[in-house]
């Protein structure tokens, strides 16, 4: 038997990302607080109760949970490997399945997220709740309980890098995210030696 969603649920997953792509557009040439669910639909050729229908409110075309994927990337990393480096695999078998465009998506609604201050507010919730699914996944693999302090404190140092480099991304677009959030864990995984100039 196929796992292969039928047909509907290949159109709705169209309609979606259609949607979204529109408002990423929009969002991007004329300003997020300039841009309209009407105009988002009428760019995606949608009505717009169809994007409220995907879409409960304009914060959510932007906000995506993309943690899953780097959950299943996690997962498939042999329990055996530490966890810093256990989460640079994840990360780099995650980006290398992405395509070009999801990368460019992605960034464009991290820059959103970072410069539009009722976007940063709306997405606390989603960061909190990265670093919650973290912290238990990595005690899992640990054999520790989520409460465990090295657990708190390697999770809160891993999200601390994350953090930086994204910053680091959304003010230089040119910036190789990747390259730099690998060198970023493996200076965290190294123990961030600071030599002297």
């Amino acid at each position: 038997m196929s796992d292969r969603p039928g047909l509907r649920e290949r159109k709705k997953a169209k309609t979606r990302a259609l949607i979204q792509k529109e408002a990423l557009r929009l969002f991007r040439e004329q300003g997020y607080a300039a841009t309209t669910v009407e105009q988002i639909a009428e760019a995606a050729e949608v009505a717009p109760s169809t994007v409220f229908r995907y879409f409960a409110t304009k914060e959510d075309l932007v906000i995506v949970d993309q943690f899953p994927p780097f959950v299943e990337a996690l997962d498939q990393v042999p329990p055996e490997v530490p966890p810093i480096r256990a989460v640079r695999m994840a990360m780099r078998a995650m980006i290398e399945a992405q395509t070009p465009q999801e990368r460019a998506d992605s960034l464009d609604r991290e820059v959103l997220m970072l410069t539009v201050p009722e976007l940063w507010a709306a997405s606390i919730d989603n960061v909190t709740g990265v670093a919650t699914t973290l912290r238990e996944r990595l005690a899992a693999r640990e054999g520790r309980p989520a409460d465990d302090p090295g657990i708190r404190n390697v999770t809160g140092a891993i999200m601390g890098v994350m953090v930086g480099v994204w910053t680091d991304w959304v003010n230089n677009r040119d910036l190789d995210a990747p390259a730099h959030l690998d060198a970023a864990l493996a200076h965290l995984e190294a123990g961030l030696p600071l030599p002297r100039p």
